[in-house]
């Protein structure tokens, strides 16, 4: 094995045939035969260390990955060398990241030993202060280097200790890697590029230094527009908007930001990927009720939803129970903001006019939320004036629930 994986069933297996069998459609753990209620592929580390261990007092073992090495150090050598143009070797370096035939462990190696993460950020700045940045020669290494720093940051076989040093690489030069960072996400010439460019900025939001820099208007609003439409049908891509609510998540912690997102449309369009015919995984709708959460917060932000309120507040109570726990209580709070709070009639009548919504807000305060989020729910029940056998009454659906009561 290069790179153990477990299944959910607590079988490890090579990553490459693993994925293979997953790929080719089936649904059961080949070793158990049992169904996989998850296909997450989790990293055996304990065993990858000793696959290391033993790779490295075994000549046969060291030949195999020795070359894989000497490539990943030759690429850096290139690009550390006065090259008039890096983006060969940087798509090379990319390659060799993303090709799951390389050895993991020399993946790893070249990232802080090998000093690909101080190389990689200083490609990223080197021209941030030059009069050309509407180059496209320099717009096509930004989004060649920016490609590499998102394999390192988002691949599950690149360890947390080398991550962290990639983030301190590039919070090093912030406002440097902020700089080109945008200027990808706003000229970027593909989706892929500008996702990239998203998923490196999630990936240093973390820092409370690093969130003012990165909560700013021009930020914010290419975020936004990553989550709209991608084509001209208006068809949003999944990738771009999961890339784009995690670094709105991150910024709406920036109580100065929350306003500045309701002023550039936020609300429109989070409202959209809520309301989207397509079915979203849990963690978009959880990030999505976050960050309406942080729009009800601020005046501004309340005034848009309650403007549009068939909408927005109807798309929040449809995804109520498929945002999970977290994401649930974000929409019990940008309901208890709207109509308790804020007591706006149109957001209260859209509450009432929707599907279920009453009920769906009894049954997740009777499923064992925080005190805050069941006291906010029952202030709602009490703006309609209903209890739990008129609620369930209009309940229409076709599951049985049993309620304790």
């Amino acid at each position: 094995m290069k790179s153990p994986v477990s299944l959910c069933t607590g079988v490890t297996y090579d990553r490459t045939s693993i994925q293979r069998w997953l790929d080719s459609g089936n649904t059961t753990c080949p070793a158990t035969r049992q169904p996989l209620h998850s296909t997450d592929l989790v990293p055996n580390l304990t065993l990858r260390r000793l696959i290391h261990h033993w790779s490295s007092s075994s000549s046969s073992a060291a030949d195999v990955a020795v070359p894989h090495r000497l490539r990943g150090g030759d690429i850096l050598s290139e690009l550390r060398a006065a090259s008039a143009d890096p983006v060969p070797a940087l798509r090379r370096l990319a390659d060799f990241f993303s090709d799951d035939e390389n050895d993991e462990f020399a993946k790893n190696n070249l990232v802080d030993a090998g000093g690909c993460a101080a190389v990689l950020v200083s490609i990223l700045v080197k021209k941030k202060s030059d009069d050309d940045d509407n180059d496209d020669g320099f717009l096509e290494t930004l989004e060649a280097a920016i490609r590499v720093l998102a394999l390192i940051l988002t691949s599950d076989f690149i360890e947390e200790k080398q991550k962290k040093v990639t983030i301190s690489a590039l919070i090093s030069d912030l406002n440097g890697s902020v700089s080109a960072l945008v200027s990808v996400l706003k000229k970027g010439s593909s989706l892929e590029s500008r996702i990239d460019s998203a998923r490196v900025l999630e990936s240093i939001i973390g820092s409370p230094e690093t969130k003012p820099a990165i909560a700013e208007e021009e930020v914010i609003a290419e975020l936004i527009r990553l989550i709209g439409p991608s084509d001209d049908k208006g068809t949003m891509d999944r990738r771009a908007v999961e890339a784009g609510l995690g670094c709105l998540a991150g910024i709406a912690g920036v109580r100065r930001a929350r306003a500045r997102m309701a002023r550039l449309g936020v609300v429109a369009a989070v409202t959209r990927v809520l309301a989207a015919e397509t079915e979203l995984a849990q963690g978009e709708a959880e990030r999505a009720m976050r960050v309406m959460e942080a729009a009800a917060g601020c005046a501004e932000g309340r005034a848009a939803i309650c403007e549009a309120a068939e909408e927005s507040v109807g798309a929040v109570v449809g995804r109520i129970m498929k945002a999970g726990r977290e994401g649930a209580e974000a929409a019990v709070a940008v309901l208890w903001m709207v109509c308790h709070y804020f007591r706006d009639r149109r957001a209260a009548d859209a509450v009432a006019a929707a599907d279920g919504g009453l009920t769906k807000i009894l049954l997740l305060m009777q499923s064992g939320c925080s005190p805050a989020t069941r006291q906010m729910a029952a202030d709602l029940l009490k703006i309609f004036r209903v209890n739990s056998k008129s609620c369930l009454a209009g309940y229409d659906t076709k599951t049985t629930h049993i309620m304790p009561f």
